[in-house]
Order: C-alpha cells, then sequence, then structure tokens
C-alpha cells in the first residue's frame, strides 16, 4: 500500500512559478497524493495555471487549519511555501506550526522555495525526522534542523489608562511594503522592523511605519468602531499576489469557471440576477460572489482585487473608486461588461454606503429583476461627484 501524502500549498507564488506542479510530480513518485490550497489568495493563480482539477480549492482554510484536517488521512504532511526570502519563509512556518493542537501526530515537513537559491526542507516537529532525507533525496533540498518558534505578538496592561496593549512584530518586512490587516492596508513601511500597537482592539500606532487612517477606519468599520483582535488577525506586509504567472497558460481565461459571457448593456434590458456588494475582505471574493451575476465593490483597492479575481469566475463588477490605490496587486485585469466609476477624493465610501442602504436594502446581496435598472440607479446615486467613468 502506497503512503499517503497531504500537500499543504499556502500562496500564489509558489503557484506562479511552477514549483507548486514539479513538487505534485516528485511527491507523486513517492506517494498518493492530495494537494489542498491554504489560505484565500492562491485560488487566482490555481485557476490560472489550471491546476483547479489538481489543487482543493473549495474550502477557505488557514494553512494549520488544513494541516489539521490532513493529520487524520494521511502518513506525512508537507506545507509548499515560498516567501520573500527563505528565511521568513522559515518564521512562516514555524507560526503555522506553534497553532496546531497537536503538532506532532502526523510528520510535517516545509518544502521552502524550493525552485530558489536558499531553498531548504524544514521538519516542523519530531515526527518528520524520519523522513526528511528521503525528500532531501527527491528535491535535492539540503535539510534544516527543526526550529524553535518566536512569537510575534505580547501583551501588557497600560497602568496609566488600565488599557490591554497588544504589540505584533512583522518579520520580513522591506520600507515602502504596505501593511496590511485582514486584507486592508493600514499603512506604509518605514522600517524593516515594523510593530504594530493595539489598544483594547483599536490600532494606535505602527512603530517603523507610518499610519493610513482611512484603512484603519475601513478596517473599524467606520463609526460602528468594530475592534479588532490583533493578535490573530491576518497581518502581512507587500502586495497581496507578488507575482504574475510565469505558466503558458496563464493569460488565458478559466473557461471552467466562467459564466456564458459578458453582461451586454447596450439594449437596456439586461435580465433578472443576484447583485453581491463586496467592500471588505475582498481576498474572500470567490465566497462572497458565490451565485452572482454582478458584484458592486467599493474602494480601489477592493475593486483592483475584487475584480481580478471575479475576471476568472466571469462577473462584471460596478466598481466605485476614488483614485486612492495602494497597488495591493502587480496586475488587475477586469471582465468585461464593468463600469468602473471614479469619484471625487474620499466619496467612495459615502456612496458605497448609500448603494448598501438605498438598493440593497441594507444587506450584502440581493436579487434584482433587471440589472440595467440596477446599475442605472447606481449611477444616478454616484453622479453628483462622479470625475469619470470606465467600461470594460
Amino acid at each position: 500500500m502506497r503512503m499517503k501524502i497531504s500537500l499543504v500549498i499556502h500562496g500564489p507564488e509558489v503557484i506562479d512559478s511552477g514549483e507548486a506542479e514539479i513538487v505534485l510530480e516528485k511527491l507523486s513518485c513517492i506517494g498518493e497524493v492530495e494537494a489542498q490550497l491554504g489560505g484565500a489568495m492562491g485560488k487566482t493563480a490555481v485557476l490560472d495555471a489550471g491546476l483547479e482539477n489538481v489543487i482543493n480549492i473549495s474550502r477557505h482554510l488557514k494553512p494549520s487549519a488544513c494541516i489539521e484536517s490532513f493529520f487524520e488521512t494521511s502518513d506525512l504532511v508537507c506545507l509548499l511555501n515560498r516567501g520573500k526570502t527563505p528565511e521568513t519563509g522559515m518564521i512562516f512556518g514555524a507560526k503555522v506550526a506553534s497553532r496546531l493542537k497537536d503538532p506532532e501526530k502526523k510528520p510535517l515537513i516545509q518544502i521552502e522555495s524550493p525552485g530558489c537559491t536558499g531553498g531548504k526542507l524544514i521538519p516542523l516537529n519530531k515526527k518528520a525526522g524520519s523522513y526528511i532525507e528521503k525528500l532531501s533525496e527527491a528535491f535535492g533540498l539540503p535539510a534544516e534542523k527543526l526550529l524553535s518558534f518566536h512569537n510575534p505578538v505580547s501583551r501588557e496592561n497600560v497602568s496609566k489608562t488600565g488599557k490591554a496593549r497588544i504589540i505584533r512584530e512583522i518579520s520580513g518586512v522591506f520600507p515602502g511594503e504596505n501593511i496590511l490587516v485582514n486584507g486592508l492596508v493600514i499603512g506604509k513601511a518605514l522600517s524593516s522592523e515594523v510593530r504594530i500597537i493595539s489598544e483594547n482592539g483599536f490600532i494606535t500606532a505602527i512603530e517603523g511605519g507610518e499610519i493610513k487612517e482611512h484603512g484603519l477606519e475601513k478596517l473599524h468599520n467606520y463609526e460602528k468602531r468594530d475592534p479588532v483582535d490583533l493578535s490573530g488577525a491576518w497581518v502581512k506586509s507587500g502586495d497581496i499576489r507578488r507575482s504574475n504567472s510565469l505558466l503558458p497558460d496563464a493569460k488565458k481565461q478559466n473557461s471552467s469557471s466562467q459564466k456564458s459571457g459578458p453582461i451586454s448593456w447596450g439594449g437596456g434590458r439586461v435580465g433578472a440576477g443576484k447583485v453581491v456588494l463586496i467592500d471588505h475582505a475582498a481576498e474572500n471574493s470567490y465566497e462572497l460572489a458565490s451565485g452572482a451575476e454582478l458584484a458592486v465593490t467599493v474602494g480601489d483597492d477592493t475593486t483592483a482585487i475584487a475584480g481580478d479575481i471575479l475576471f476568472r469566475l466571469g462577473i462584471p463588477i460596478i466598481g466605485i473608486t476614488d483614485g486612492d490605490c495602494d497597488n495591493v496587486t502587480c496586475e488587475t485585469k477586469i471582465f468585461p461588461g464593468s463600469v468602473v466609476l471614479r469619484l471625487i477624493e474620499g466619496s467612495d465610501d459615502i456612496v458605497g454606503k448609500r448603494v448598501k442602504q438605498e438598493l440593497l436594502k441594507g444587506q450584502n446581496s440581493a436579487i434584482f429583476e433587471n440589472l440595467f435598472a440596477f446599475k442605472e440607479d447606481v449611477l444616478k446615486l454616484a453622479e453628483p461627484t462622479t470625475e469619470a467613468i470606465f467600461e470594460y
């Protein structure tokens, strides 16, 4: 009976580079392989590479949750990653392993940047020792020693105010990079050493960086002032997708997941359909846009990320932007039939709120009998602040 190997693939870069396919081929020579994407942003890369029938992208799980699921069914679990540098990749792997409830349940090995100089295999638990040499020979990569985990989160109580302070270090930061929390740009790095500070759930400072106030407003949900648990939040620096695919078929539209074709607005009569609003969490657009015929995206970065994702699904967008883009993705594609509005600075969120309250009745999705009429209603709401309209 062949050994069962499970592969958790993290991030688009390892797919865009072609490394994921090579790793799958080599692991298949050793055992029976099952692969699953861990995290959200690699889904677009999987579709671009045409690997959606090889890599499971149907579940929306963090890498640690994927690993724990595979622990139940596999003999060996591998984590494939490509960090900005091999060192930051190693820190990531140690962080994932630290979140496991039973880290020694099955052998766990990280395959870090296998196509790069400095690529290596990293044992993420003690049980990995019996397999590390076999994989080192198969991949031609050196094996590291078991790493200890440095917790990037520290807590303290501020005696003067009585507030609970959380300090979150970010590793592998380059000056000038965006700083993202839960997919929203909340600042820019000015140093390679960056620490985000929150008090009672509200971010108050970025040491080694500067705050983007508008990003914080979005993160804390404007006047609702929702707190954020910084210790468990998704925090990263740089672009959400750092690479474009190097694979030959990457520029082809993914026909298996797309709808029949673009909406044609010309005749003024378009059928009924579901409309969804995407304001936060653009990286979750696959889930948010399930069953939709049209999406309204609010904000420049949200429109860039969601528009790029929904292009693969054949879903047009009505983008509401104001030119305040942080360039969080390398290249954006927008599906034909889409319309992007550029408004006066600071107006995108105001119009987005009005679309939700007045057209979607306070909900994040609704069914409309005539999508053309809905589009015209959005244009009318935005008209007083509209500077330009771009049609795709």
